[in-house]
Formats: structure tokens, C-alpha cells, sequence
């Protein structure tokens, strides 16, 4: 039912808008501001005296309301735990050896064969559920554990099945058609790729499963070629690129993205001059996923030379049960703010409007007439406040397409 305009008004409204951004105020805030918004649409935002007197007002007196935060790379689509591995690293072993060995990838993709459809998505449910609290409106949820083709698809069915439940973000779906090679598949590579770029991203496409396809491109992963064949196979059927790159190794991912055109190119911890400059020239957005370097104890992406570049800058949470186990999209900010030097402002722009661009979605990120009505209501002072790690929800409301998805009371 069309419960008719209605108002949300709050001490500061940050509404990440570029048209009122400024060199002093890159977020465009406004005090004591509101937001108009109908059943699934804003109508208007500026200063609370502005509200039309007949339209009911939610006043949340001295709070911040931002856009829903867009977290633009996760593995949310998840089985089991992988805890046991992850004590073994925090004791000093090695990531690589322990997926050489057939841990990490592999043993998710285990639990992923071992877990129905139904129980998958019933687990992504929950867990989109409890990321939605933290303030997530909109979340890319990524396939690649189920590795074989059929499991593949199972872990993209899942996700669908999502969509349409209550309380759970809007989900973009990502096929990640190579992120390790089965163990029976590693007598025959070439032929696991080529069925992988012949046969599963045109099924993806044709069924409509995924908006993008990504690879992960690094050294003991797959190569620059082998991702090429399943970023052109996307290309020709009509979806986006979005490639995992250098997070052990540069080995010319980036370059592989500037020539493919992809959205985005994840992880950069390792990535050239000449790489980062082919991002900036075909405006690639570079996804920063710090939680991942922190717990693998590896030296920040060059944030300073990509930002030099004009290479625009996303913060997502990477959400896995490996390297990043994690549902909190605020806890990432507060780490690439305190390690990988990015301004409070850089990181809320990087989870809002720029993580939206990244994800091609140009009706949500920021708060302007006509953009979808995904707001969170703060219950901190400042949108500064929100980069700090609290370690727990400081959300009071959360509305995804004019709905509430989530109260504090």
C-alpha cells in the first residue's frame, strides 16, 4: 500500500549528492535537514523548514542520516566456517600454502557441495539480514565456491532466491566464473577454463543469474589469459567485468581490466604505475578491501598513487569465511581509514555514491530527488562518528527502497 510522502528529518543529513559538494564539504551536508520520500522514491532534501506542512515527519532529533551503504564486493554466498584455518594463519601460516594443500577456496567449495540450495539461501538470508543492521542497502554477492559448474549455478540460485525476501538488502549477483581450480581439474586447466568461458557465463547470461563476472588474477591463481577468455565470454553475452587483482602479485591484471573496460579491479595490493594509470585512463574503479590485507598481514594497496591517478576508490567489506570473516561494511571503513590512509570522507563517499558507480547503479549512493530512498539513520553525532570501529550496529533506521528493513527502537 502507498502510504503517501513522508519525511525523515535529523540534526545533520550528509547526502554524498555531488551537486552539493564542495572543497570544504565534499559530502554535501545539510543541517537539520530532511527527506521527503514516497513508497519507493525521494522527493526532496534540504533543510527541515522546507517539509510541506501537510507531510508527516519522523524527527530522529540529533542523528545523521546517509544514504544505505553499498557494499560493492562480497563472498556472502557462504557454507560452513573455517575457523581452524583461520587459527592456523593467525599462528603464521601461509594462505597460498594452506590453498595449495586444499584448504581455503577448497574447503568452502566442500561445504558449498555439501549444503542444499535451500539451506544456502535460508544461511544468506540471515546473514544479508544482519548486514542490512550495519547499514547496507545494497550488497554484490559473489558465486565462486562452488567451482564446478552445476555448483556454480546452485551458489547463483541461491542468491536469487534472496531477493525477494523481506529485510534483505538489494543483492547484485556476480558469477565468479575462475576463482581456483578443482583438484580433479588440475590435470586438464585449459579445459576447465574453456568450459568456464564457453559454456557456464553464456548459461549465467542466458538465465539471467548474474550482472558481472569476475576472475581472480594472480600469481598460483588464474593468469591474465585465462581471465581474458571469460571477460571477453561476458562481454559477448552481454555482461559487466569485475576482476580480482594483485592482492599477492602483480601480474598484469590491471591492464587485463583497463582492456576489458571492467567496472572494477579488487584487492591492488600489489599493482604497478603502469597498471594504476591504464585504470585511471579507462576509469576502472579500484575496490580497496582492507579487512582481507589486515588479517593476511599484508602491506596496504598504494592509496596515494591511485588517488594522484584520479582513480576513484570503493571500500567494500569482502565478506568470506577465509581472509575476511566479516559482515560489517563500517568495520572495513574504519580500517582503510586508520591503515590505508583514506580520508572519513573518502571511505563514506567509497561505501555510498562511488561504490554505487561501481556497480553501474546510478539510482542509489546518494540522496538527491528521484534517487531510491536507501537511507541509514545514525545514532552518532557526526558522519565522522561513523568510521570509527565501534564493533557493533550504531544504525537507529534503515530504509532500503523506501522501506524499513531495520529499527534500533
Amino acid at each position: 500500500m502507498n502510504e503517501g510522502p513522508r519525511a525523515v528529518r535529523c540534526q545533520r543529513v550528509v547526502t554524498c549528492d555531488p551537486a552539493r559538494a564542495s572543497a570544504g564539504d565534499p559530502l554535501g551536508s545539510i543541517a537539520d535537514g530532511a527527506v521527503v520520500f514516497d513508497e519507493t522514491t525521494i522527493r526532496s532534501v534540504g533543510p527541515a523548514s522546507d517539509v510541506p506542512r501537510e507531510v508527516p515527519v519522523l524527527d530522529l532529533g540529533a542523528r545523521v542520516l546517509t544514504p544505505g551503504l553499498v557494499d560493492a564486493h562480497t563472498h556472502a554466498a557462504w557454507a560452513g566456517s573455517r575457523h581452524a584455518e583461520y587459527a592456523v594463519r593467525m599462528a603464521g601460516g601461509d594462505y597460498e600454502a594452506i590453498l595449495a594443500a586444499g584448504g581455503g577456496i577448497l574447503s568452502s567449495h566442500r561445504a558449498i557441495v555439501q549444503t542444499a540450495q535451500g539451506a544456502l539461501a535460508d544461511t544468506l538470508a540471515l546473514r544479508l539480514t544482519r548486514m542490512a543492521a550495519l547499514g547496507v542497502t545494497t550488497c554484490e554477492v559473489k558465486s565462486g565456491y562452488g567451482l564446478l559448474p552445476h555448483e556454480e549455478l546452485k551458489q547463483l540460485r541461491a542468491i536469487a532466491a534472496v531477493t525477494s525476501r523481506p529485510g534483505v538488502p538489494s543483492v547484485v549477483p556476480t558469477l565468479l566464473a575462475l576463482h581456483a581450480l578443482p583438484l580433479d581439474a588440475r590435470a586438464n586447466r585449459e579445459a576447465y577454463v574453456r568450459k568456464a568461458a564457453e559454456q557456464l557465463v553464456p548459461e549465467v547470461a542466458r538465465a539471467r543469474l548474474a550482472a558481472y563476472v569476475d576472475a581472480y588474477v594472480d600469481r598460483n591463481a588464474f593468469t591474465v589469459e585465462e581471465a581474458r577468455r571469460v571477460g571477453e565470454a561476458a562481454r559477448a553475452a552481454g555482461l559487466g567485468v569485475r576482476l580480482h587483482v594483485g592482492q599477492f602479485a602483480d601480474v598484469g591484471g590491471a591492464e587485463l581490466a583497463a582492456e576489458l573496460g571492467a567496472a572494477s579491479a579488487d584487492h591492488l595490493e600489489n599493482v604497478s604505475e603502469v597498471g594504476i594509470a591504464a585504470l585511471a585512463d579507462a576509469r576502472v574503479h579500484a575496490v580497496l578491501l582492507p579487512i582481507a590485507s589486515l588479517t593476511l598481514q599484508q602491506a596496504p594497496p598504494p592509496v596515494a598513487a591511485l588517488r594522484a591517478a584520479g582513480v576513484r576508490l570503493v571500500v567494500a567489506s569482502d565478506a568470506n569465511p577465509g581472509t575476511a570473516p566479516t559482515e560489517s561494511l563500517p568495520l572495513a571503513l574504519a580500517i582503510a581509514v586508520r591503515l590505508y590512509g583514506l580520508t572519513p570522507d573518502e571511505a563514506i563517499l567509497g561505501s555510498t555514491r562511488v561504490a554505487a558507480s561501481s556497480l553501474g547503479l546510478d539510482d542509489r549512493g546518494f540522496l538527491a530527488p528521484g534517487q531510491r530512498a536507501d537511507m541509514v539513520a545514525w545514532d552518532l553525532p557526526h558522519e565522522h562518528a561513523i568510521v570509527q570501529p565501534w564493533g557493533t550496529s550504531r544504525t537507529s533506521r534503515v530504509w532500503c527502497a523506501g522501506a524499513l528493513v531495520h529499527s534500533s527502537g
